[in-house]
């Protein structure tokens, strides 16, 4: 999957630093440590790695060789029907011939990229081996239907995500992988930060981004009363962008929060009435 667009401008995709992740991740790839972000839903970690990629491929950090490359980037939405297949590549009939279509990972280490593989304890288990040849001093991949053995780009990095809050333990990673990464924590930032992230993204007025990051914190404190994990910045953002098109405050949380995080008619309750108290006029 490419991200052409994110990268038609020289301006970075947004990213607000909320610990030393980026000073963590520059030093990782300086050497080619493949990385792992774990976090919660909607906390940043794919916009990160956005904004990473093009510090290092686009930005003031970028070399005449990294700022060569198309696409600096590749993004895999992992999932329990991706396979090795998916990653690596296939043979595809193209009239009369068959032809080899190389794979994001392929593509990726091939040209020097970032390869993202997003939440992937999704995917199956051979996905997951495959990888491990490029996590270590060998940096190969092997195409086993080519019968090749492509060694990586020196500017290829692996990044992998995780949500460990999500996953039970029939999907958890194995040590055998995560032993093969650096690991960065990623979490839902402070109300201060929150609100300036919620300004920039939605362009909402302070005051309203105020309170809905106070909203926000005060969801979260719901984690240690039943509530899995509370809400994610994303939804925040979303409603604030609802407000600044006019839906009253009330009715954007139940559409922006309230049913987007959960069914539990309980929860949804308590939700609201912490709305209630956040945006008690409107």
């Amino acid at each position: 999957m490419k991200l052409e667009k994110q990268y038609e401008s020289d301006v970075a995709p947004y990213y607000l630093p909320l610990g030393n992740e980026v000073a963590l991740f520059l030093a990782a790839y300086e050497e080619r440590l493949p990385v792992l972000l774990k976090g919660p839903t909607g906390c940043g970690k794919t916009r990160f790695v956005e904004h990473m990629a093009h510090v290092l491929y686009r930005g003031d950090l970028s070399t005449i060789d990294r700022r060569n490359i198309d696409n600096p980037m590749y993004t895999v939405a992992c999932h329990e029907d991706l396979s090795a297949t998916d990653l690596v590549g296939r043979y595809l009939l193209s009239g009369n011939e068959t032809i080899w279509q190389d794979g994001p990972l392929t593509q990726a280490v091939k040209g020097g990229s970032i390869c993202y593989l997003d939440e992937i304890v999704e995917a199956r288990k051979d996905s997951t081996v495959l990888i491990h040849s490029l996590t270590d001093h060998r940096r190969i991949l092997s195409i086993e239907k080519k019968g090749e053995i492509l060694e990586a780009n020196e500017n290829f990095l692996l990044v992998i995500s995780y949500n460990p809050g999500y996953q039970n333990v029939l999907k958890d990673l194995k040590p055998s992988t995560r032993q093969r990464f650096v690991a960065i924590d990623f979490d839902y930032p402070n109300e201060e930060k929150e609100t300036e992230i919620l300004v920039h993204e939605s362009g909402l007025d302070l005051p309203l981004a105020k309170e809905l990051a106070l909203l926000g914190a005060r969801i979260r404190n719901l984690r240690h009363h039943g509530f899995d994990e509370g809400v994610s910045t994303r939804l925040l953002v979303y409603t604030a962008q609802l407000i600044g098109r006019g839906v009253n405050p009330i009715d954007a949380c139940g559409a922006g929060i309230c049913r987007a995080v959960t069914d539990d008619h309980e929860v949804q309750d308590s939700i609201a009435e912490l709305v209630s108290t956040v945006f008690p006029e409107s």
